[in-house]
């Protein structure tokens, strides 16, 4: 091993640069809630994993996104959305950028934002509560640029506000607005300028994520709207196909959609709406089963690992919530945790990390034989619904008043 060689492996090892994966967007890099290159503890320590670091925070349930060592919290502070950059090994504050706000739910729950921030190409993307867009860099915090999309396109702001975090293609920032005018439920904004790109459909808004697709090598965008999944090619907005799911009436579309090998995808909600499973291309789709009681269930998005979905069944305001195992290609139930508690999954290192909605925080080990609880802490504490985020060995989790750096990697 020559010297200069040898040194950047000691450098490395000695340093604590980061190796393993970021999550720079919600439910992290393929936004199907798994990451890939984390090592886990296979244990916790009785009084739980080691916490690095804690700071309170203001309302909202938006989880952090994570890149390198920069973590970007985006939170409301009295009458302001506040975007702030910290730095992931220390909590310390980097940067931050706010915007007025005198929002307030139609139906109970926070007052401040609901999407998790978006980290692409050196930018940060946030979508608050009354549809405020705002891109600014990663580095220095300076804004590039701000759209009032509710007001600009007449979007209702729905029963908890705007929740459907945007997402970025290419030089694209895609947005489920939900507005009323110029066929404005799905708006494309230049990621750069903020400039209006296309705008396509008279959808109303979910609280769902869309996730990207490429069909013959071009990119596509798979968005569930208030009413619908719909196939859109991402630069033209061209929409290849639409299939119905959704119900009037007060119901919500929250779990993201699952696209698994670029054939299928896997759509579940509550509220009577159940799961669907489709076979697709880029023109068309076509349901192999469709069924409510395997699963419907509320905002949790399931994991996909081997041919099976882990899930929470069920709905939060509404208990028991049952955690689930269910073979994809047919619906049937493999096994059933009962009165399990509502929560979010995500899975790394052949593990399945659940973070309750009462706080818990459970690292367990699951296959098709069954469910099997490795560690359990009571990390956070009341209402707790933001989704946790997962890099490089830590786990950003927060509740109602304060956002928690805690340790779960392999030692």
């Amino acid at each position: 091993m020559s010297r200069l060689l040898l040194l950047f492996v000691l450098l490395v090892a000695t340093s604590g640069i980061a190796t393993a994966g970021d999550w720079p967007q919600i439910l992290g890099p393929q936004r199907n809630g798994i990451a890939t290159e984390e090592k886990l503890a296979k244990k916790w320590p009785v009084g739980g994993p080691p916490v690095v670091w804690e700071r309170s925070v203001g309302h909202g349930y938006a989880g952090v996104a994570v890149e390198g060592e920069r973590a970007v919290l985006f939170h409301r502070v009295k009458d302001e959305e506040v975007t702030e950059c910290l730095n992931a090994n220390t909590g310390e504050t980097l940067w931050k950028q706010a915007h007025a706000t005198d929002f307030y739910p139609q139906v109970g729950g926070a007052d401040g934002p609901l999407c998790v921030p978006v980290i692409s190409q050196g930018h940060v993307v946030t979508f608050g509560a009354q549809g405020v867009l705002s891109c600014f860099k990663l580095d220095s915090g300076e804004e590039l640029w701000t759209r009032k999309t509710h007001e600009d396109y007449g979007a209702l702001e729905g029963y908890f506000g705007a929740g459907a975090t945007p997402i970025v293609v290419g030089e694209l920032v895609l947005v489920n607005v939900g507005g009323s005018k110029e066929e404005a439920g799905v708006v494309a904004f230049d990621l750069a300028t903020g400039e209006t790109k296309w705008t396509r459909t008279a959808e109303p808004a979910s609280y769902s994520a869309p996730v990207e697709v490429t069909l013959e090598g071009i990119p596509h965008v798979l968005m569930i709207t208030r009413y619908k999944c719909i196939l859109f090619e991402a630069e033209s907005g061209a929409a290849r196909f639409e299939i119905p799911f959704g119900q009037r009436g007060p119901t919500v579309n929250a779990a993201t959609p699952l696209v698994i090998d670029n054939k299928q995808l896997f759509l579940t909600a509550s509220y009577g709406i159940g799961s669907v499973l489709a076979d697709f291309d880029i023109l068309h789709y076509s349901p192999v089963w469709e069924d409510d009681a395997p699963l419907a269930t509320q905002y949790c998005t399931p994991i996909h690992q081997n041919g099976l979905l882990y899930c929470i069944d069920g709905r939060e305001d509404q208990p028991p919530a049952d955690l689930k195992c269910i073979e994809l290609k047919t619906g049937k139930l493999k096994w059933v945790e009962h009165n399990f508690g509502y929560g979010t999954v995500l899975f790394a290192d052949e593990k399945l990390i659940i973070q309750k909605n009462d706080g818990d925080v459970i690292l367990a080990h699951v296959d098709e034989t069954g469910y099997r609880q490795l560690s359990h802490a009571k990390l956070l504490s009341g209402e707790v619904r933001a989704l946790p985020a997962l890099s490089n060995g830590r786990l950003f989790i927060r509740d109602a008043k304060t956002l928690k750096c805690v340790d779960i990697g392999l030692k």
